[in-house]
This record gives structure tokens, sequence and C-alpha cells, in this order.
């Protein structure tokens, strides 16, 4: 596991208080460095200053809305009723404001509402897996989404085997939220048609024509 695994997995989740189209919210880790990735993890959760958004001293602002604030409260109430454990966070900040404390869920899995559809606030959910093998990539794709995801990876041919199988429109290795305009960035299934940026978005106002003639 690179050094940089587990501070860039907690930025990919918590940046933006996870209101972000390609949040990292799914966070598969391999069983034998699974305690050392979530008490990682967490720490850095730990370690952001909430507060208000105009203060330079804020890490992690508010929530977008009451109805935002609202809804992810709903899901950690759903992840706890299923099953779910917080190793941090996992509750609404007393007092004004739209605060959700930055959270990490143990104790998931698929099937449960706060893996299976998108929160949308600073809510990761981490899960084992054994072994590089069909059953976690299977594990990825089972979802309606496919925006974006990422691999943590000392061995580059491994995330090179891995990356072509997920149904994602974007995979960063080693990396997260890297954007560059000469890059196409869009979804598969359900996060969206099309492209956006690079020579790919012009396929978006350009339209084909075929002329078929027989000689």
């Amino acid at each position: 596991m690179p050094p940089i695994a587990i501070p860039g997995a907690a930025s990919a989740i918590f940046f933006n208080h996870g209101q972000c189209c390609c949040a990292g919210s799914r966070l598969y880790i391999e069983q034998k460095i699974f305690d050392r990735v979530v008490e990682g993890v967490s720490a850095e959760a730990k370690n952001i200053k909430i507060g208000p958004g105009l203060d330079p001293s804020t890490q992690m602002g508010p929530l977008v809305s009451e109805i935002q604030f609202s809804r992810v409260c709903d899901y950690l109430d759903s992840g706890f009723k299923e099953g779910a454990k917080a190793i941090t966070g996992g509750k609404k900040l007393e007092g004004k404001g739209y605060f959700v404390e930055p959270t990490v869920l143990v104790n998931t899995k698929p099937g449960m509402k706060v893996v299976d559809e998108e929160i949308f606030g600073p809510v990761v959910t981490a899960m084992p897996f054994k072994q590089f093998d069909d059953e976690i990539v299977r594990q990825a794709n089972n979802t309606i989404y496919g925006l974006a995801a990422g691999i943590w990876t000392r061995d580059v041919s491994k995330a090179h085997a891995l990356a072509a199988k997920l149904q994602a429109g974007t995979v960063w290795v080693n990396c997260y939220n890297i954007f560059d305009a000469s890059l196409p960035f869009g979804g598969y299934k359900q996060s969206g048609w099309g492209r956006e940026m690079g020579e790919a978005v012009l396929d978006n106002y350009t339209e084909s024509k075929v002329v078929t003639v027989r000689i």
C-alpha cells in the first residue's frame, strides 16, 4: 500500500463535505490491511476542522441545504438500523448549521442503502476483500452508478488490469479528483451520457451523417 493511500482515500470522500459527483464513498480494502486503513482514514476524519465556510481555518463547511442535511442524517440512521457501525463520526453536530461529522462506517455490505445509494455527504463505507480477483471486480461494479473510481496500489500492472475491468468513466490510480481539460469526463450506466471536456465533448455538438451509394 502506498503511503498516500490513506490520506488520498480520505480526501476522495471528505472533499467538499462529500458533496461531489465523483466522491469515493465505497472503500474496498484488502483484508490483511483493513484495520490499519480504517484506523488511518478515521484519524484523518477526526482531524478535519468543521466550521463556517467564511472562516479561513475551516476545512469542512456545512451541507448545502436543510434538505440535504436531513437526507444525509436519514442515510446514517438507515445504516445503523441495518447493522453498520461508525468508527468515527456518525451524527450531526449540535447547534446552528447543517453540519454532519465526517463518518467512517464498517460492518457494511451490498444491499444496505448506505452502500447501494448515493449519499452525497461525508460518509464512507469501508468493506474488506480477501484477494484481487473477479469477485472484487463484481462487487465494485455492483452499482447503478459508474462515474469514477480510484485504485491505491504499489503494483501498477495490477492497477491497469483492474482499471480495464471497472465500469467507470474515470479511474484514478494513486491519486483522486485529478482533472485536465484535455481528458474526457463522464460516466457509465446512470452516471450520464456522453463526455465533457477533451475532444470527445465535440460529439455532443455534432451530427454524424451516413451516405450509402450503390455503384
